[in-house]
């Protein structure tokens, strides 16, 4: 078993006493979320990947810890995908500790105005502190879905609280008007509109169309609309030719004068483990949402290589279709979704559930993990993948979550 860093993360900014102030039913009719009125008494999903999760990621004290790397570091994707996770296990202390945990040392302790800085851990003076206080947005759009979506069906008004908040910086420091494009979602707050607007950046897996379709709803006179337009347009663009998607791009001016998309600056061509949540967002996008169908159409390559080698690759060129290396695990899982809604469940499919569910054995073995933490990035997006795959979950059309645990609480309590 992992070492527990509760104690040696003693920069911590754990506040007891802070509690959130809820406003009563008028905080959740302002932010548009209608209340599903779940009983409180429904007990927790017996989830036993996510009880692996909770085991060997999450500390005492609400901070998902990736030990991969020295600064044994806690980020705002893995805090905020964490609050999703706890919602869809219906795992309400959970959830609360994971948020608490965030607002005290991400936001530095409020969310007025704040965007949370993304990357967290152990300084080089051994402190523990924010490393990096750039914003990462997708990260603070699953805040806001988890924080809304826990709001309506916990019936829980303090979340929409802080959800409207959030969503308020959001659309003030993340969203941009993009020459010739139009309204879009940059990565971050700083650093990825550069040369005074002649180059910008973008990651195409940081925008999941349910959530957009969902911030759309919560925000009616918002730009959540035109970004899920313009996301389609961005994940058919990107994927190009070869059907393949990046794990960023560039949109700038060339020589001539002209708007185009092209390869990063630094990252160039390549498609690997940012780019692999993109295939994951668009397998779970509803069928019947219009935008569905583009997407899916225009990111075959991946599939097309499984069906030839029967195996995924770590990386792709995007450019020239050349695929390199052997994926890890957690790829397959996150295919699960785009396979079954591209081609209805069958052999393939289940081939690739199995090798997942081998490799989850295996990593969560207790003799793996006695002296290490199991993979981080494979084991949250086997979470994703395998709960959809296992329909623990779904998504409307208009992005709200459809949790299994919901109807069962409904059906045994009515």
């Amino acid at each position: 078993m992992i070492m527990n860093d509760s104690a040696i993360a003693t920069g911590s900014l754990v506040s007891g006493n802070r509690r959130r102030l809820c406003l009563g039913g008028m905080a959740v009719a302002m932010l548009g979320v209608k209340s599903a009125g779940a009983k409180s008494d429904c007990a927790p999903d017996a989830w036993p990947l996510w009880r692996a999760f909770t085991t060997r990621f999450i500390q005492p004290d609400g901070r998902v810890l990736d030990a991969s790397t020295p600064q044994r570091h806690s980020s705002s994707e893995g805090q905020s995908y964490g609050m999703f996770f706890a919602l869809l296990a219906n795992d309400r202390a959970r959830f609360e500790s994971l948020w608490r945990w965030s607002i005290d040392n991400l936001f530095g302790g409020t969310l007025r105005g704040r965007l949370p800085a993304w990357w967290w851990g152990r300084a080089p003076d051994g402190s523990w502190r924010v490393l990096d206080g750039n914003s990462a947005s997708d990260a603070d759009l699953w805040f806001v879905y988890a924080l809304a979506e826990a709001a309506r069906l916990w019936n829980q008004p303090g979340y929409a609280r802080d959800a409207r908040m959030l969503l308020a910086a959001i659309e003030s420091q993340e969203v941009s008007e993009v020459p010739e494009f139009g309204t879009m979602l940059l990565p971050g707050a700083a650093g990825f509109m550069r040369d005074g607007g002649l180059h910008w950046q973008f990651n195409p897996s940081y925008l999941p169309m349910p959530v957009l379709r969902r911030l759309a709803a919560l925000s009616p006179r918002g730009p959540w609309s035109r970004i899920a337009a313009n996301t389609a347009t961005l994940v058919q663009r990107s994927a190009g030719a070869h059907g393949l998607a990046p794990d960023w791009i560039a949109y700038a001016m060339d020589t001539q004068g002209a708007w185009a998309f092209t390869a990063h600056p630094e990252k160039g061509s390549t498609g690997s483990y940012d780019a692999i949540r993109t295939y994951l967002w668009a397998g779970m996008t509803p069928r019947n949402d219009p935008l569905a169908a583009p997407m899916m159409k225009s990111l075959r390559g991946l599939e097309a290589i499984l069906a030839r080698t029967g195996a995924l690759p770590e990386s792709v060129n995007t450019a020239s279709g050349e695929a390199k290396g052997a994926a890890p695990f957690g790829f397959y899982a996150a295919m699960l979704p785009y396979l079954e809604t591209a081609a209805a469940p069958g052999p393939r499919v289940q081939a690739q559930r199995q090798r997942v569910e081998q490799e989850l054995a295996r990593v969560l073995a207790e003799r793996a993990t006695a002296t290490q933490q199991p993979p981080y990035y494979d084991i949250v997006l086997s979470l994703f993948g395998m709960g959809w795959a296992d329909r623990r979950y779904r998504f409307t059309r208009t992005g709200e979550l459809a949790p299994r645990w919901a109807s069962e609480c409904k059906a045994s309590t009515s």
